[in-house]
């Protein structure tokens, strides 16, 4: 598989407007990217932009902070599905986690791939960087458990992103039928090849062209 089709073109930034939104989707349609992913408020335009072509539109909830209850989360889920969103990117609740909450973060994920309902991939984000080994390896657990379809390393809004030791952590947990999405801080075509060698079969990025074309984008901003 190319490069480009491992990428979610992505685009989360609160100050991002309509004219960049249609930008990355034009990019995305040239290029063949898996995915453009962005907040639930442009869900409609992106469908609208990549209609007729193979690229999905990838929505994200709970995002990024992933501190909203189940029921927000569920509600966000379907409505990003109604817009037509193909793939959630959510974020589990990371302090039910942190305070060994587990049945809560199940719960939590379970509700997103309860409103998903096979209309929609859902890809759990874990936070990585705010996690120790050991709850990183339970959260894949739990996202298995729950039904979701990939782990996701990070919300690209916090202290780090994706880290060849992190994917490999996630992948050996999930199996080799999970989806593993590395994302945050993928800049270069090397960086990506990496992560993909470590076990990821999905790569959120902004500096997706760069990556393709193996140029340098470190003003990318996930």
């Amino acid at each position: 598989m190319k490069i480009q089709n491992y990428i979610d073109h992505t685009l989360l930034k609160p100050e991002a407007t309509e004219e960049q939104i249609k930008k990355i989707c034009e990019e995305a349609k040239k290029y063949g990217f898996a995915s453009v992913c962005v907040n639930p408020y442009y869900t409609s335009l992106v469908r609208k932009e990549l209609k007729g072509t193979k690229v999905k539109t990838c929505v994200v909830v709970g995002f990024p902070l992933g501190a909203n209850t189940k029921e927000v989360k569920a509600f966000e889920t379907k409505q990003a599905i109604e817009n037509g969103a193909q793939e959630i990117d959510m974020v589990i609740n990371i302090g039910a986690l942190k305070s060994k909450k587990y049945d809560i973060v199940k719960e939590d994920i379970k509700a997103v791939v309860d409103a998903a309902k096979g209309k929609a991939l859902v890809k759990v984000i874990i936070e990585t960087c705010l996690l120790t080994e050991e709850e990183k390896v339970r959260t894949c657990e739990i996202a298995k458990e729950a039904g979701a379809d990939f782990v996701k390393t990070s919300t690209g809004f916090s202290k780090g992103g994706a880290t060849v030791e992190d994917i490999k952590i996630m992948r050996k947990t999930v199996g080799p039928d999970m989806g593993v999405k590395a994302s945050g801080g993928i800049r270069t075509k090397e960086s990506a090849q990496t992560v993909i060698d470590a076990g990821a079969s999905r790569i959120g990025a902004s500096a997706s062209i760069a990556i393709v074309e193996g140029t340098n984008n470190s003003n990318a901003g996930y």
